[in-house]
């Protein structure tokens, strides 16, 4: 017997069917997330710049304390400590004389201690020590530049 031919399959062409069905849930998913979206308030801040002052702003009294890496301690570039001197008197006395001298004028002293990158930790603790004994407590540190 002899078999008839077989008939090319149908095409069956672009079936639009699913791609609507695929439009329609992605769009529901949409609709679903844009309920779930948190609404953010302008905030009221003020950026820092120039600000207009009834009367002259008078800036803090800064002085460097320097500590190089031999242990000489120096106030803006006075030796005031032998490196051999731990408890650091001259220092000391010096801080006391501007502290009052700042709170007799009312003014703030900042103190920035300048220690050079060879200089010993202990040394710049010493200088710290005595800050504390002397009451200032508005210090920052600086890294000396190298020359």
């Amino acid at each position: 017997m002899k078999q008839a031919p077989q008939e090319a399959p149908a095409d069956a062409g672009f079936q639009i069917a699913p791609m609507i069905d695929v439009v329609f849930v992605i769009m529901l998913f949409f609709m679903v997330m844009a309920g779930a979206v948190k609404v953010e308030h302008e905030l009221k801040t003020t950026l820092p710049g120039n600000a207009e002052t009834a009367k002259e702003t008078e800036m803090p009294d800064e002085i460097t304390i320097g500590v190089s890496e031999n242990g000489t301690v120096t106030i803006n570039e006075d030796p005031v400590g032998q490196p051999n001197d731990k408890a650091l008197e001259n220092l000391y006395n010096e801080m006391m004389k501007m502290a009052a001298a700042a709170k007799q004028s009312k003014t703030k002293l900042l103190i920035t201690v300048q220690a050079e990158e060879a200089a010993k930790y202990e040394r710049v603790i010493n200088v710290l020590d005595v800050l504390a004994r002397a009451e200032i407590n508005n210090v920052t540190f600086a890294v000396a530049e190298p020359e």
